[in-house]
């Protein structure tokens, strides 16, 4: 058994900073890479790129950034970590196994697939089986919505990873795997660490959820002291040095911008967490109250003393639907009297929608700089705001009221308030909305799959 396993963060979600997985494999010692490109509407994004084309539906960035650094990963043992699949997770392992050959890597590495997250073509099953499954937000039960349903993907925990490293793979990819079991089967395979120590797991699951978002757990983001941060364009992504024990030290590399220190962690930790006493994975229920967290020398937090208890019978499971379509148009207004120029121009394309017989679900108006971020806390604006953003967006189950609207923004600016500038991009996009439909299923539903298949 090592007494140190080092898990790195590369990709806090898709589109993060491309170069940060590279610097994390190059620029210093780690013994896994882990890459989270997963959010709630990531996956209807995913299933609409492959509805329209049957070979996508997974994160292609991943594979450019296997072209790049497979010859380091094979070189050095790195093993990789990543829910980059999708929904086309066989897709995606395909594209590396290509992408190996290519590099004339073909017998040198294992890749993991592990399926079984998706259950669109389930639910009417489990509907007419008996199965509730019903809105955590709304109490609303699936069946109202099935019909407009595009996505449904279930969050895996760490076993199926666990399983696929056990069996030899270098790559593990899959779809929603949750963003913590990245980094806690790689302490699990490497520890020994059993599914029912729930101390262990939640020291593993915490560590997890600090290095999940990238960089924004070493210096990004960060709001305490953020001026004096230093060089962020080059920012050091977080890495996990962990032991059997479960204690481990938050670090980065060295001569990497960006900064680890108690206050980043802290607020990473805040980030998304809930009730601190019951932080709810697929592995485990982790007590945030329990955390003990330390300064540990230059960019480097110690964290110790987490317990946790057991995990639920349920997955969670997210539902993406189809909920009408929406569009969002922007003027920008100058001094002076921009603020009410804008509120002007507000209250005359409202008229103009009513008057045409466009109905909507809601108007939403922002004055950006202004209110927009803080609302009735910004208080009473100054008179003299050099310029002001009026930024208004509908939504509706009608498409066409949604279309007329995008043809009204552009008129007003010669048949409105003066001072419009700023206007370009032509008229707004109509985008169809996904809407979240978050739920739970009995875990005995689920069969997670795990494959292990030959570059």
């Amino acid at each position: 058994m090592k007494d140190k396993v080092r898990v790195a963060a590369g990709q806090g979600f898709w589109g993060d900073l491309l170069s940060a997985p590279v610097d994390q494999v190059r620029n210093g010692p780690i013994d896994y890479l882990m890459l989270d490109y997963l959010a709630e509407v990531t996956m209807s994004i995913m299933q609409k790129q492959r509805a329209r084309d049957p070979q996508a539906g997974y994160a292609r960035d991943f594979i450019s950034l296997m072209r790049e650094i497979l010859p380091d990963i094979v070189e050095k043992d790195i093993k990789v970590m990543s829910n980059a699949g999708g929904v086309n997770v066989a897709g995606c392992a395909d594209a590396i196994r290509e992408t190996a050959r290519d590099l004339g890597l073909g017998g040198k590495l294992k890749i993991g697939v592990i399926t079984g997250d998706d259950v669109l073509p389930r639910l009417q099953e489990f509907i007419d089986s008996g199965i509730e499954i019903n809105s955590m937000d709304s109490g609303e039960p699936l069946a109202n919505i099935l019909d407009k349903v595009q996505a449904a993907n279930v969050y895996l925990g760490a076993g199926g990873l666990v399983e696929a490293l056990g069996r030899g793979a270098q790559i593990v990819v899959g779809g929603r795997l949750t963003d913590t079991g990245l980094t806690l089967a790689p302490l699990m395979h490497e520890f020994g660490w059993t599914f029912d120590n729930w101390d262990l797991l939640s020291a593993g699951t915490i560590a997890g959820h600090i290095i999940e978002c990238g960089a924004q757990s070493s210096g990004g983001n960060c709001q305490y002291d953020w001026r004096n941060i230093p060089d962020l364009a080059n920012v050091g992504f977080p890495i996990v040095e962990a032991s059997p024990s479960g204690e481990f030290v938050i670090a980065k590399h060295e001569n990497t911008g960006g900064r680890v220190s108690v206050q980043s962690i802290k607020e990473q930790l805040l980030y998304e967490m809930g009730d601190p006493l019951e932080y709810i994975t697929p592995d485990v229920v982790a007590d945030f109250t329990s955390i003990q967290l330390e300064d540990a020398g230059e960019n480097r937090v110690r964290l110790y003393g987490i317990t946790g208890r057991p995990n639920t019978e349920f997955y969670k499971v997210s539902i993406a639907f189809s909920a009408g379509w929406k569009a969002v148009g922007t003027l920008v207004y100058s001094w002076p009297e921009a603020l009410d120029k804008a509120d002007a121009a507000d209250k005359i394309l409202r008229k103009r929608m009513d008057r045409l017989g466009a109905k909507f679900d809601l108007i939403h108006t922002e004055f950006v700089g202004v209110s927009s971020t803080h609302g009735h806390l910004a208080g009473n604006p100054s008179p003299d705001i050099p310029e002001v953003q009026l930024r208004v967006g509908v939504r509706g189950q009608n498409r066409s009221d949604v279309e007329r609207f995008t043809k009204e923004i552009a008129p007003l600016i010669l048949t409105g308030p003066p001072g419009v500038t700023g206007f370009a991009g032509g008229r707004p996009k109509v985008e169809e909305i996904m809407a979240y439909f978050p739920a739970l299923i009995p875990k005995h539903l689920i069969e997670t799959k795990v494959e292990i298949v030959e570059a």
